[in-house]
């Protein structure tokens, strides 16, 4: 691979996570093939990816959730810095900040110069930002070249976080900020007014409700609010409806917004559809006109679900994170 193309990949790498998870540079270079870690639902047995975010002087350790996308990238430079053995090689990252040598780790930002492998300085990501920005030709409104930081990239994914309904206090959570006010300053579109009106209104509404509504669960309610979840999995995907709220459809999943497919069942679904089909030709052969109708409600929702599977095709597809696995685990 040329050098070209290995700047164009590490820029890649870099604005993607940046983008996806909202962590600072220092955090970005402080990740390890150790950070991709999984944790498995005790009541479904369903894995779900997580990416550790080590504790900095100015936000805190935080787990955040594998989205297919992040994925995508993390499985990408995984495979590409994964040696002969299948191991990540280990190197010892230089702390500016700190003026020390950290141990050698697998970190998944580094790369060969010479021979030798070397991890990626604060510097060296920025450089790769400025030549990617420069490489698209974009301008302001000005006609100037725009300019990226690391850091702007944590704004934008704050601001877009908040803008699509993300609460502003689960937005500091997922950055790992101390006072939410951080958390808010570093939207740029979002009125800081909306926010704090959203703040005083839901201050009033709890002031005005009895107390015992944020008391602590009981046991029985936590395990009711737990086999919700394990209620929702159906023969043909997930349902996705609230929890405490009934089923509007009766248990008819197949017409139901709700659903989500599954695609392992896409065959389930065109045997549901091409029945129904058949039950309708009969139904209308007999004069059944009152189950006709009904059975089309069916057919149009079961129609809808394998749409929706042929929409999605190929968007997300399972990649291998290569997470590690202690002695215990095997």
């Amino acid at each position: 691979m040329s050098y070209e193309e290995e700047e164009a990949f590490w820029a890649f790498a870099a604005i993607e996570v940046l983008r996806l998870t909202g962590v600072r540079n220092e955090e970005l270079l402080e990740l390890t093939h150790h950070s991709v870690t999984q944790y498995r639902l005790p009541a479904t047995g369903e894995v779900v990816p997580l990416l550790q975010i080590a504790p900095s002087k100015t936000d805190t350790e935080r787990l955040r959730l594998v989205s297919p996308e992040l994925a995508d990238v993390l499985s990408a430079i995984i495979s590409r810095l994964r040696g002969s053995g299948g191991m990540v090689s280990l190197v010892a990252a230089y702390d500016v900040r700190e003026k020390v040598w950290n141990p050698p780790m697998p970190l998944l930002f580094q790369r060969g110069i010479g021979s030798e492998r070397r991890a990626f300085t604060p510097t060296a990501i920025r450089k790769l930002l400025i030549n990617a920005l420069a490489a698209t030709g974009l301008t302001n409104a000005e006609g100037e070249a725009l300019s990226f930081s690391p850091h702007d990239f944590r704004r934008i994914f704050v601001t877009d976080a908040i803008m699509n309904g993300l609460p502003p206090h689960i937005a500091q959570v997922i950055c790992g900020h101390k006072n939410i006010d951080t958390t808010i300053g570093y939207k740029a579109v979002y009125p800081a007014e909306t926010i704090e009106a959203h703040r005083a209104f839901i201050a009033r509404r709890r002031a005005s409700s009895p107390g015992e509504e944020y008391r602590i669960p009981t046991e029985e309610e936590w395990d009711a609010f737990l086999a919700h979840f394990e209620k929702r999995k159906v023969s043909i995907g997930t349902c996705a409806r609230a929890f405490g709220s009934p089923c509007i459809h009766e248990h008819a999943c197949v017409r139901c917004s709700l659903l989500r497919p599954d695609p392992a069942q896409r065959a389930r679904l065109a045997e549901i559809r091409d029945n129904l089909i058949a039950r309708i030709a009969e139904a209308e052969t007999e004069g059944w006109l009152g189950e006709v109708e009904g059975l089309q409600v069916s057919l149009a929702g079961a129609e809808e679900k394998l749409s929706q599977l042929d929409r999605g095709h190929g968007q997300h597809t399972a990649v291998d994170l290569g997470i590690p696995t202690m002695r215990g685990d095997r």
